[in-house]
């Protein structure tokens, strides 16, 4: 057995009913947070624009913000519901990393932005190993 399929037992047996909670309720904030993008695509613009690490081009701008608006929906909903639950959070993992660097972990560690975007990439990390646990459609459709 290779190493993700013994990661992946493991987690699926160590995996308590209430973290199911903590996973619907990050689910349901990485779905507000898209949903929030979407509606002010203005302000992810500008958050990505004001770190003057790279001479970003519009065109790779929009498709920037377009990603991480579409995959904070998807993700969300996926983690949320529980089904595809570690692919969920691979793709959320490198926006929510990037959104604590954004922040300014470095730059002011008492930034109340920060708090919010550490606890959401320490969840997905955890999600990533424990997968969608019992109460989850991935389990629902494992059973049928």
């Amino acid at each position: 057995m290779n190493v993700v399929h013994r990661i992946e037992s493991w987690g699926d047996s160590h995996h308590p009913k209430f973290l199911d909670i903590v996973r619907i309720a990050l689910g349901a904030f990485l779905l507000w947070k898209g949903i929030a993008f979407m509606n002010n695509t203005e302000y992810l613009k500008q958050l990505i624009t004001d770190q003057n690490v790279v001479d970003v081009s519009p065109g790779l701008l929009m498709s920037l913000v377009y990603y991480v608006t579409f995959a904070h929906m998807v993700g969300g909903i996926l983690i949320g519901v529980g089904i595809l639950t570690r692919f969920g959070c691979i793709i959320q993992i490198p926006i929510v990393l990037g959104a604590v660097f954004l922040t300014g972990i470095f730059n002011d560690p008492i930034n109340a932005m920060v708090w919010p975007s550490i606890a959401a990439l320490a969840a997905l990390i955890m999600f990533l190993i424990l997968g969608s646990g019992p109460l989850s459609l991935d389990k629902y459709l494992a059973e049928q």
